[in-house]
């Protein structure tokens, strides 16, 4: 497997990124690392590193999406950036899997502009790990369709079903519809026409409406939103948990400094287990090829957990799991009909 890794992306490139896949290298057996963007910045990084060659390519490209970059006119303007390489070496399948914590927007756009989706796949989904107390909890979507339909909530709930099971290992994961409420009346037109969908589907172990409060129960190992709700949730939760830790921690050095010194191990234990660079990245569901997409301000050790996760997707054939189950269901028409 070649696995492609966007050095430029991301608020720490290229130092973090060139580390993680330094760090990841004793992963690989048979795979190849290609790390693309500027030869001269990569190579920098990697001066004090022996026999990188072995395992590492770098492929050169002269630009780079910014964050603020418009998704759509980066991709137009910057056709030797990382992201637009990157995509077009996937396309030609020269590379198995792309890893960027670059642009989401350009990233999510040249995929689906340059690799495709998958037969039957109507728009793919990026799917977000949450980590909890009584275990992780799938978030799909998360940013990739912020005008949804309820085909592709359904899908979501597909793909993301069988993410869950194969990577994380969850027997019959449960699945949960964001809502306003939990009643079956609660909630949008989109979210009661995707509600009768996914209850309609005796292959899911659907459970119903879910309120934000539940992702973190422990009752739901899987719950859908659009793209627009999905994507305002995580950057919520990712604040708050934040400011939480940063406030736990101020005030036990205010008020009792010695006790601050004996928790310390203890709150790091903690948010280490919350930290979304101990997950990786999330894979964006339902492209025909392996696309991670990290946080922007990943460390090393999300690149080299995303560069794992790439191998456990290939491992458990989840692409090929998902063609066929949408075949087999007949849930995506190649055309969907006016309103699904």
């Amino acid at each position: 497997m070649r696995i492609a890794v966007d050095a430029m992306g991301g608020d720490h490139a290229p130092h973090q990124i060139v580390k993680g896949a330094v760090a990841s290298l004793e992963l690989l057996g048979d795979d190849e690392l290609l790390l693309v963007g500027d030869t001269n910045s990569i190579e920098a990084e990697l001066a004090e590193v022996s026999n990188w060659k072995d395992k590492i390519s770098i492929v050169h490209t002269t630009q780079v999406v910014s964050m603020g970059d418009s998704p759509v006119e980066a991709l137009r303007n910057k056709r030797d950036s990382s992201i637009a390489v990157m995509a077009k070496l996937a396309s030609s399948k020269q590379v198995d899997a792309v890893i960027s914590a670059g642009n989401t927007g350009a990233l999510v756009a040249a995929c689906q502009m340059k690799i495709k989706p998958l037969p039957g796949v109507v728009r793919p989904g990026i799917a977000v790990t949450f980590p909890g107390f009584h275990g992780p909890c799938i978030l799909c979507d998360c940013g990739a369709n912020p005008e949804c339909r309820p085909i592709n909530l359904h899908q979501y709930a597909v793909m993301s079903s069988l993410y869950a099971k194969e990577v994380w290992q969850v027997e019959t994961p449960r699945i949960g519809l964001l809502s306003i409420g939990e009643e079956d009346a609660k909630g949008n037109k989109l979210v009661k026409e995707a509600r009768a969908r996914m209850k309609s589907d005796p292959t899911l172990n659907f459970r119903g409406n879910v309120e934000g409060r539940d992702i973190f129960s422990g009752e739901f190992d899987v719950v859908i939103a659009d793209g627009f709700v999905g994507n305002v949730v995580l950057k919520l939760v990712e604040g708050l948990a934040e400011t939480f830790y940063q406030n736990i921690g101020r005030s036990l050095r205010e008020l009792e400094p010695e006790m601050a010194m004996q928790m310390e191990a203890t709150l790091g234990e903690i948010y280490t287990k919350h930290d979304y660079n101990e997950y990786g990245g999330a894979p964006l569901l339902g492209v025909d090829g392996v696309c991670i997409i990290c946080h922007g301000s990943s460390d090393y050790r999300s690149i080299k957990n995303s560069v794992k996760l790439v191998q456990t997707l290939a491992q458990h054939h989840v692409n090929q799991q998902i063609t066929e189950y949408l075949s087999e269901l007949s849930v995506a028409p190649a055309i969907p009909p006016k309103g699904s």
